[in-house]
């Protein structure tokens, strides 16, 4: 999903302005900064950026603000934390938007797009964690494929919501030619988002920010 400037009421411009740079402020104070100095992670966080954003350009298009792509949020919340998913997505949505040019639509793309999957995202790990046992499968499953399937689900009955309060689509629109293939994209999401964690757990664990072989694998 991506709204184009069309389809925002202009009431709702600086609002979504002022959340989502409120968000954005939050994380730059919050985010672990010491954390780049280590060898090679700067370059991941970029490199994870630019390849969410080769996602969301393969996309599929119904009409304008109603496209289907893979998000990515989930995995970089595992790989980064909240506060340096939120700041990668925002570096994926700006170069998204300086793209489309639809920068009156920039800050509730924001939140719809890094804010909400973020925050999903990072309270599923956090559930998962206190609630279930330190399991590396546990891990693997609940967080990275059931999360990044539940959150990019809930992302899209955000969006429709806001577009049916927009007044840009009707509801019943959305609910037989919108929504349905969002939910289908939730399986896509989250075969991708297993697999990559899946691998880099195996192969790089120390990329993983929420993923500690003591942890997960050698209590075990």
């Amino acid at each position: 999903m991506n709204l184009t400037n069309a389809l925002i009421p202009q009431s709702w411009l600086l609002i979504s302005l002022l959340l989502f740079a409120a968000v954005l402020a939050r994380a730059l104070f919050a985010a672990p900064w010491s954390v780049l100095k280590k060898p090679g992670i700067f370059n991941l966080v970029l490199g994870a950026s630019v390849a969410v954003l080769a996602f969301w350009q393969i996309k599929a298009s119904i009409h304008p603000g109603l496209n289907l792509h893979l998000l990515g949020a989930t995995a970089l919340t595992l790989l980064f934390g909240p506060w340096f998913a939120i700041l990668a997505l925002t570096l994926t949505l700006v170069l998204s938007t300086a793209w489309d040019g639809a920068w009156q639509a920039f800050a509730l793309n924001g939140l719809l797009m890094v804010v909400l999957p973020v925050t999903v995202s990072w309270w599923i790990y956090r559930l998962v964690d206190s609630k279930l046992p330190n399991h590396f499968f546990i891990y693997v499953f609940f967080n990275a494929f059931f999360g990044a399937g539940v959150t990019i689900a809930v992302m899209g009955f955000a969006a429709s919501w806001t577009l049916v309060l927009a007044g840009a689509y009707p509801l019943d629109y959305l609910l037989g030619n919108y929504l349905p293939y969002y939910l289908l994209m939730a399986w896509s999401e989250a075969m991708t988002t297993g697999m990559i964690i899946t691998v880099l757990v195996v192969y790089r664990p120390h990329w993983v920010a929420t993923f500690d072989d003591r942890h997960y694998i050698d209590r075990k």
